[in-house]
């Protein structure tokens, strides 16, 4: 391996090394922090979120960051030993990188289908991966000396080798401790799942949440309160993974006030998709207009709660024939196709509401008419403010 090549390598296995930790950590904090909104979401077609929450998010249960964290350290750690004189094996380093990453560069063509493709979604760091596996596969394909054909006869005396070297053993086990471990230390799609239990604020809390509520502009929402003294207004998407952390979120909130008419939660539809919404014509979510229409009519079958749950629970694997095939199932909608036209009205109708009150991005919530926060509102917060209309309507 010449020197240009090894300095190449590891400079893309670095590369590629910080892009998939960064989107580890991203990862980590979707699964952890249901108000955490990551920087690389731009919009709803450049949106790291949503490719790694899909369902082409992980693979086995492990997150497919850790993987290229894994492969990119790999990498840089071949190309370390291949320039070191007396390391074990130093002639086939380039052509067990050339190995590793053809598996790779298959992986991230499968990814890339994926997200440009199923999800048609750019995840800027995924794209930063993708390009680093492709110049290490050059680069390893062009430093390797002699036929790939005769790789596996090498490989038991390369153990042998790599064995009785105390650096090139050492670090394997560094390796493979550190790989367990961060795969061990990853949590489960469980927490992010499960509803939030959330506990009330503080008096200094409320205080200056009642501060900053009190300079929050107000806005005409033109949906009757019907009895209600508060009124929110949440406008999601079934496709966006913000949306069903909210979702999740808010179960445990919207559970506590069921029972009283004078708090009413209301459900209006943006769907990042331009067929139902002129206001998302570049959006990237192929489904959210079906999953719209499906929760609509299943309001008339008496299974829009169930419809609502299997759409957040399967938003992953949301297709359009999927939302069509689960309408007839799980919301008892006999006739999807003859009712959507007529039922994407009311759709569009939320969307332009949407559209003409500001709204940008899902979730976003109105309560008595003032505009919070985009993304998932801290529950706790959103009850502390609830109560506060609540005595001053008193």
């Amino acid at each position: 391996m010449t020197r240009l090549s090894r300095t190449l390598l590891m400079a893309f296995a670095a590369l590629g090394l910080g892009a998939s930790s960064t989107s580890s950590y991203v990862h980590y904090r979707l699964l952890t922090d249901a108000s955490y909104s990551s920087f690389c979401d731009v919009s709803a077609m450049v949106n790291c979120s949503q490719a790694y929450l899909s369902g082409y998010g992980s693979f086995w249960g492990v997150p497919v960051a850790l993987f290229g964290v894994f492969f990119f350290t790999l990498v840089l750690l071949l190309a370390g030993l291949g320039g070191r004189p007396a390391a074990p094996a130093r002639d086939a380093m380039p052509a067990y990188i050339f190995a590793i990453s053809t598996v790779a560069l298959a992986f991230i063509l499968y990814l890339g289908w994926a997200s440009y493709v199923q999800l048609k979604t750019f995840c800027l760091l995924c794209a930063i991966t993708y390009v680093s596996v492709i110049a290490i596969f050059i680069i390893s394909g062009g430093a390797t000396t002699f036929p790939m054909t005769t790789l596996p006869r090498r490989v038991p005396r390369d153990v042998r080798a790599l064995v009785t070297s105390p650096v090139a053993l050492v670090l394997a086990l560094l390796f493979l401790f550190g790989a367990g471990s961060a795969v061990a230390y990853f949590p489960s799609e469980t927490p992010r799942q499960a509803a939030t239990i959330f506990t009330p604020l503080n008096a200094q809390q409320r205080a200056e949440i009642a501060k900053w509520w009190d300079l929050q502009p107000k806005t005409d929402v033109p949906i009757p309160m019907d009895g209600a003294k508060v009124l929110v207004t949440i406008f999601s998407d079934y496709q966006c993974p913000h949306c069903r952390a909210a979702h999740e979120a808010y179960k445990s909130l919207i559970a506590k006030y069921s029972g009283q008419p004078e708090v009413r939660f209301v459900l209006r539809h943006f769907p990042l998709e331009g067929e139902c919404n002129s206001y998302a014509p570049n959006g990237g979510h192929s489904a959210g207009c079906e999953a719209a229409a499906a929760v609509v009519l299943a309001r008339k079958t008496g299974k829009a709660a169930q419809m609502d749950e299997w759409l957040f629970d399967n938003q992953e694997k949301l297709t359009p024939s999927a939302v069509r095939a689960a309408a007839k199932e799980v919301g008892g909608i006999a006739d999807f196709n003859g009712s959507y036209a007529e039922t994407l009205k009311e759709v569009r109708a939320d969307a332009n509401l949407g559209g003409q009150l500001g709204v940008t991005s899902t979730p976003t919530l109105f309560l008595n008419g003032r505009k919070l926060p985009s993304g998932v509102v801290d529950p706790a917060a959103l009850d502390a403010i609830i109560e506060l209309e609540l005595q001053r309507a008193k």
